[in-house]
């Protein structure tokens, strides 16, 4: 007969407690592995394009398109990343000037650039996707999702059609009594601050239209509280990778300010980060055009979203006014009488500024980066002229 010490006995306790306790750690973790890879909705790459552009169309659009170019920024004078594609053939592309000044590190094809608002298209997409997934609901109130947040009227819509009412953070954390700015501000630090400072709306909840970057750093949190992953985590599980965006990413405050590109004034001055750098979901995406081509050809295939949501992206919800100017879920507009649309987005963030101008009709995309300051990146949306009916002028005005 085997005779067992008492210190031995506890010992073999102690031991089976500590082994059950990794089991259900290693069960948790499978658990939200598994969420990811079989709940968590992807993009799709579009494998097929409904028709490839002739050689002959190629070279002519090309001609046009260097023409442009080399007015808009002669003697090689750009700094940033350009590309224009058709039925996502690639027309034109250029990469010039220098991702780092001082290094003398030059932009290529695979350099990262900062997005700034560009960032906001993508957020939306992934909210999107969610909803198309049954993950979420467009008209479901953001207080059901995030139990703290303080405005009962507010939905997943009003955020992604700047419709809501909140205040930017960029203004209300200005005030010394409201924010330290000697601290770095977070997207849960906003949702603190609205929640313990009793930010009042700027106005009822979809009365109106206005601008707000708080819109797109609240969805980010929604989009973590819903795929239980990081922001970042969850843009690459459920864009980046699927559509072998390889030179995107999520900025990470702690772990890229000193990798990432710098932006700079119009003089080549280098603008240091501040204490909003850290937020994510209005900006802080870093990506590439020929990495926008691939998200923007995802965007049209059919099999995106269903065509019933698909109609709400593109539909106008900021015109109270009579104009031409509008903006739907995550894009901006342009809607003529005539019928004609234009989608696009632009960014700007110390430095950097964007252009992201995607025409579903023509299947052409448009994409300018630059991470020196110019508003030149804005004027690539004349190029649409060469590929349908819009009223821009292609020439200087």
């Amino acid at each position: 007969m085997i005779i067992l010490k008492k210190t031995n006995i506890l010992q073999i306790i102690l031991l089976l407690l500590v082994l059950g306790s990794c089991k259900d750690e290693t069960n948790s973790k499978a658990k939200e592995e598994s969420f990811v890879e079989d709940t968590l909705p992807k993009m799709k790459p579009l494998i097929k394009e409904s028709s490839i552009p002739t050689t002959a169309y190629i070279n002519s659009k090309k001609a046009e398109v260097t023409s442009f170019y080399n007015k808009k920024w002669p003697n090689q004078s750009a700094n940033g990343s350009f590309l224009v594609a058709k039925n996502g053939q690639i027309i034109y592309e250029k990469y010039e000037g220098f991702a780092n000044f001082r290094s003398k590190t030059k932009i290529t094809t695979n350099t990262p650039l900062h997005l700034a608002s560009v960032s906001k298209v993508i957020t939306a997409t992934a909210i999107l996707l969610l909803i198309d997934g049954k993950k979420i609901d467009l008209n479901q109130k953001i207080n059901t999702i995030l139990k703290e947040f303080p405005y009962p009227e507010v939905t997943i819509k009003t955020l992604l059609n700047h419709r809501s009412g909140i205040r930017n953070y960029s203004y209300f954390t200005d005030k010394k009594e409201i924010w330290d700015r000697h601290d770095i501000l977070t997207n849960k630090d906003i949702l603190n601050l609205l929640v313990t400072k009793d930010i009042d709306l700027e106005f009822k909840t979809d009365s109106r239209f206005s601008y707000c970057n708080t819109n797109y750093a609240i969805l980010a949190l929604v989009i973590e509280k819903i795929t239980q992953l990081s922001f970042k985590e969850a843009m690459s599980e459920m864009i980046f990778k699927p559509l072998g965006m390889k030179n995107t990413y999520v900025y990470d405050y702690e772990k890229d300010k000193k990798t990432a590109v710098p932006s700079y004034k119009g003089n080549k001055v280098e603008i240091g980060l501040d204490h909003l750098d850290a937020i994510y979901g209005d900006k802080n995406i870093y990506s590439t055009p020929r990495d926008l081509l691939k998200f923007d050809r995802a965007r049209n295939s059919a099999e995106f979203l269903n065509p019933t949501l698909l109609k709400q992206v593109y539909h106008g919800y900021s015109n109270e006014r009579k104009g031409t100017k509008n903006y739907g879920l995550g894009i901006r507009m342009i809607n003529w009488p005539t019928g004609q649309n234009f989608y696009f987005h632009n960014g700007w963030w110390h430095g950097n500024t964007s252009a992201f101008i995607t025409l579903p009709k023509d299947q052409v995309t448009i994409i300018a980066l630059s991470n020196k300051f110019t508003r030149k990146t804005y004027d690539v949306r004349k190029l649409a002229v060469l590929f349908g009916d819009y009223p821009f002028k292609i020439e200087d005005d």
